[in-house]
């Protein structure tokens, strides 16, 4: 393999290519970036068994080849380089020059023989959105993915497909978050993404109005994004019945500032640390919200005036969990909603039904 490429191009494409790489393999072709080199272009692909990221990028190709180049170092290499273009050239045993002006580097790659092929993906269904759209439903159900593995299928968002509605949902036991947008896809289908893939797939997507396409499969998504393709394995399980997790109507409805909520919560949860738990209390009576907390450490109170519609209540809450969605929402002002002190506390917009957010109440002690 023989080639010429801008390094600048080079070095992005190795980058993003790169989030896909196993870091601790035992086939060290994991480890590494296959590059294809033909017809004036150079191909890149990362691949861990689970994530898959590919792009195609401009080269002057003097001699096609295949290799599989050390990711983390290779990319060391081209991103130091001094000269803006990049020359790459391996033998018959492999053994490659990385060149950029009067810089020079030598490594030995691997057979592309032992890089494991990438899934065959056929395809049953296609839909587009606008990648800002997507980018942003991603950012606001993202929090709510679950961590753990007690319920592998929570570890990544659902996206259900309802006749022209896209519902992309996380949920992890705590929470859930709901985030929809109306589509050109008349399925009635739902298939459930890993939350690694959806975090590399919302690094790739800008804020722009130029699609990003979804090709799914059976077992597979493929995210077709900026000139990169992103196959990600879906997962298996069932996932939680979201419809009907959601409480429907409200016994108090409230109208709070973001910004003023987020502060108050902030400061009263400065009694609490990961050692040091306890949770907020928030009592609500004539449009006057107390939030007080109760640690080991101390006590701490403050309030802030909302608009209230409907009974008084006192509700125990996880501050970080509220701090989440509240963060998540990007409004200046919200509507909560709550049927009494053990159901969850809604979350929503002022107008319209774009998200939804549930947090969780937790039981309270006299003592908290």
């Amino acid at each position: 393999m023989n080639l010429l490429c801008d390094r600048q191009t080079l070095v992005e494409a190795v980058a993003n290519v790169s989030r896909a790489v196993s870091t601790k393999s035992t086939l060290a072709a994991l480890e590494g970036v296959l590059m294809k080199a033909e017809n004036g272009c150079l191909s890149l692909t990362g691949y861990d068994l689970e994530l898959a990221i590919s792009t195609t990028i401009e080269a002057r190709v003097l001699e096609p080849g295949t290799i599989v180049l050390p990711a983390k170092i290779f990319f060391d290499m081209v991103r130091r380089m001094p000269s803006d273009q990049v020359s790459i050239q391996s033998d018959d045993k492999l053994l490659t020059l990385v060149k950029g002006g009067m810089t020079q580097y030598t490594i030995l790659g691997i057979p592309a023989l032992e890089y494991p092929e990438l899934p065959t993906v056929a395809q049953t269904y296609r839909f587009q959105l606008p990648q800002a759209v997507l980018k942003e439903m991603i950012s606001q159900t993202q929090f709510a993915i679950a961590t753990n593995d007690t319920k592998p299928v929570h570890m990544g968002s659902m996206f259900d497909l309802d006749n022209g509605t896209l519902n992309l949902v996380s949920v992890d036991g705590y929470r859930l978050a709901l985030r929809r947008e109306q589509v050109d896809c008349d399925k009635e289908e739902g298939f459930v993404v890993p939350g690694k893939s959806l975090a590399e797939v919302a690094k790739l997507l800008k804020d722009s109005d130029e699609p990003a396409t979804l090709a799914v499969a059976r077992r597979h998504v493929i995210f077709e994004v900026e000139g990169y393709t992103v196959i990600s394995r879906l997962l298996e399980g069932e996932f939680l019945d979201w419809r009907s997790a959601i409480p429907q109507g409200a016994q108090t409805t409230l109208r709070v500032s973001v910004r003023g909520l987020v502060n108050a919560i902030e400061r009263a949860s400065l009694l609490i640390s990961d050692s040091v738990k306890s949770p907020l209390r928030m009592k609500l009576e004539g449009g006057l919200m107390q939030i007080t907390c109760s640690s080991p450490l101390g006590r701490a109170y403050d309030e802030l005036t909302c608009q209230q519609q409907g009974e008084g209540l006192e509700i125990g809450f996880n501050s970080r969990y509220m701090l989440d969605a509240l963060k998540a929402s990007g409004c200046d002002e919200l509507q909560l909603l709550f049927n009494g002190p053990l159901s969850p506390i809604k979350l929503l917009p002022l107008e319209g039904e774009a998200f939804t957010f549930l947090v969780l109440p937790v039981r309270l002690k006299s003592g908290d």
